[in-house]
C-alpha cells in the first residue's frame, strides 16, 4: 500500500479546534477504518491517523481536533490543496452482523468515526455522546439514530456530567464505543454486568499505519496487538486498559 495524492474538497471549522476535512477519494471504506494523512513534505516526519467520519459519492470526510503541529497544518488546508493519504487501513467493523438495538457511545472527538458506523448499521441505533463543553457534529446523526443523548461537563443545556451516567447497557444487543480510555473502560465494565457485547475503537500514535513499525501497540488478554492492523476495532472484553 502506498500514499496517493488527493485534493481537498472542503475544510470546515465546526467549533473551536474541531474541523471536518473532506477529500476527493474514490475508495470503498468500511465503518471504523481510518487513513494516514499528510499535507507536508518534510516536517513533521509522521503522517497523522484520522478516522473516517463519513464516506459517500467520492468524498471521504474526516472529523478531527487540532492538538499539535500536524493537525494544525491540516486545519489550514483549503479547497484544491493537495493531501497525501494512505488507506483505508485498519480492520473496521462488519456492521452487517449487528442486529437489534445498538448503542453508539462516544467521548469528545471519539464521535468522529461514529457517523460512518451509524450509516452502515441495520438496526435501531441510539447515540450517546459526551463532551467537555458544547456538543458538535450532532445534527448529522439525526437521520440515522432513533435517539440521541448528550452529556456535557460544562454546558448546562444538556445533562451535566459523564455520558456513562445516563447509559444502560441492559437495553441493547450490542454496544460500540470510542473515546478516552477511562470512559471506554467504564463502558466495558458496565457491559460485562449484563453480558452485552461491546466493541471499542482504540487510538494510538502511529508511524507507518500498516503494522510494520510496532509503534502503536495496545495491551490485550492475548498480549500486545497493533492498533493499526489488528484494530482499531477490538472486542472490549479483550482489551487490558491502562487507565
Amino acid at each position: 500500500m502506498e500514499y496517493k495524492e488527493v485534493l481537498v474538497y472542503s475544510n470546515v471549522k465546526v467549533q473551536d479546534d474541531i474541523y471536518v476535512l473532506s477529500l476527493e477519494i474514490e475508495d470503498d471504506v468500511r465503518a471504523g477504518q481510518f487513513y494516514m494523512l499528510k499535507a507536508w513534505e518534510d516536517e513533521p516526519i509522521l503522517a497523522r491517523p484520522i478516522s473516517v467520519h463519513s464516506s459517500e459519492n467520492g468524498i471521504v470526510k474526516f472529523a478531527y481536533q487540532v492538538k499539535g503541529r500536524g493537525t494544525k497544518i491540516l486545519s489550514s488546508l483549503k479547497a484544491e490543496d493537495k493531501v497525501y493519504v494512505l488507506g483505508p487501513v485498519g480492520n473496521g467493523l462488519y456492521t452487517e452482523k449487528f442486529k437489534g438495538k445498538i448503542a453508539l457511545i462516544s467521548g469528545g472527538i471519539g464521535i468522529a468515526p461514529m457517523l460512518q458506523i451509524a450509516k452502515c448499521l441495520d438496526g435501531e441505533v441510539d447515540l450517546y455522546a459526551g463532551f467537555n463543553k458544547s456538543p458538535y457534529l450532532i445534527d448529522e446523526f439525526k437521520k440515522y439514530c432513533k435517539n440521541i443523548y448528550i452529556a456535557s461537563e460544562r454546558d448546562t443545556a444538556y445533562y451535566r456530567g459523564f455520558i456513562t451516567e445516563i447509559f444502560n447497557p441492559f437495553e441493547y444487543n450490542v454496544v460500540i464505543c470510542c473515546g478516552p480510555e477511562p470512559m471506554m473502560k467504564r463502558v466495558v465494565d458496565m457491559c460485562k454486568i449484563y453480558a452485552t457485547p461491546v466493541y471499542v475503537l482504540m487510538e494510538n500514535k502511529m508511524a507507518c499505519g500498516v503494522g510494520a513499525c510496532l509503534g502503536c501497540t495496545c495491551n490485550t488478554k492475548e498480549g500486545k496487538k497493533r492498533v493499526c492492523v489488528d484494530g482499531p476495532v477490538f472486542k472490549g472484553t479483550d482489551v487490558v486498559f491502562s487507565a
